[in-house]
């Protein structure tokens, strides 16, 4: 038997769910399986009585659950007690994030990652959400932040903020008369500037836009650009209006220079995630890092 095999059996009793031990461990529910069956085998026991709604300890479960607890503990205090070797201050975690993520939202996670655990080190690359999800997949990252759940093999995504788009507009007379009002057929007369191909915001904004029953087709899309802080300029000095994240103006909105609308048919928004490549055994300062992103959006 080995740490790896105990772990996993102390979340199943604690948690009482497979399911639930995976992802704490942020492993793979067959993993998590067989781990314990290897403990069952090599015990010559049965460790959880399992139906179909839930798995509770065996007699022989209980038993060895107070040696495993133990064990899981002495753990964590050897790992607490050296775990600020000079090796260990050196590691560092590379982090792909999207726009939205990255700006507005992992400033917080690092002020608590970097209250909680002060010798880590952090390498954010900012990049849109396509190439996040590359990133994880190829291994060149272990963390990523995206708008964006694309299909890939072996991504697991943990979704932990619900993003709103909303149109942005300047704060003029000419737009000041559309609050209030639900219906935006106004857009298809503007100029419409939006976030580049392959962008987790350009993709929602299409999507929204046409459950709202805008076709994309007849809007006059004049601009696509990479930088959102460009984009806002450009609106704000009149060049078109444009949808973004209303975390990206919420300034603005409040300074009184950009306006916000949100889109009718909108649900509550779009998740942001966090993905890492479930194939790949995480490094302990990536999952210090995913348990502080739990603590700060309560998850």
């Amino acid at each position: 038997m080995n740490l790896k095999q105990l772990e996993a059996f102390v979340q199943v009793a604690e948690g009482g769910s497979f399911s639930k031990a995976a992802k704490e461990l942020f492993l793979t529910q067959p993993t998590i399986s067989a781990h314990v069956s290897s403990l069952e085998k090599e015990l010559n026991v049965r460790l959880f009585i399992r139906n179909t709604k839930e798995v509770s300890l065996s007699e022989d479960g209980r038993d060895l659950y107070k040696y495993a607890r133990q064990m899981v503990e002495l753990e964590q205090k050897i790992e607490e007690r050296f775990g600020s070797r000079e090796e260990e201050e050196r590691q560092c975690i590379t982090i792909a994030a999207s726009t939205i993520p990255a700006q507005y939202l992992l400033p917080k996670i690092l002020l608590k990652f970097r209250e909680r655990y002060p010798d880590e080190q952090l390498n954010i690359v900012e990049t849109d959400s396509s190439e996040v999800i590359t990133q994880i997949v190829d291994h060149m990252v272990e963390l990523g932040f995206t708008g964006t759940v694309l299909e890939k093999k072996h991504c697991k995504y943990i979704p932990f903020y619900k993003d709103e788009l909303a149109i942005i507009t300047p704060n003029t007379e000419k737009y000041q008369r559309y609050k209030g009002t639900v219906n935006i057929d106004w857009i298809r007369k503007e100029h419409l500037i939006l976030r580049e191909e392959g962008s987790g915001t350009r993709k929602e904004a299409e999507k929204q836009l046409r459950a709202a029953g805008i076709d994309m087709a007849a809007l006059n899309i004049i601009a696509s650009i990479g930088n959102q802080e460009t984009i806002k300029k450009s609106v704000k000095q009149g060049m078109g209006v444009t949808i973004l994240s209303r975390l990206a103006a919420k300034d603005e909105e409040e300074e009184g220079v950009l306006i916000t609308f949100p889109i009718p048919g909108a649900d509550d928004g779009r998740d942001i995630n966090l993905v890492y490549n479930k194939n790949y055994q995480l490094s302990h300062s990536a999952e210090r890092f995913i348990k502080i992103v739990k603590e700060v959006y309560e998850l």
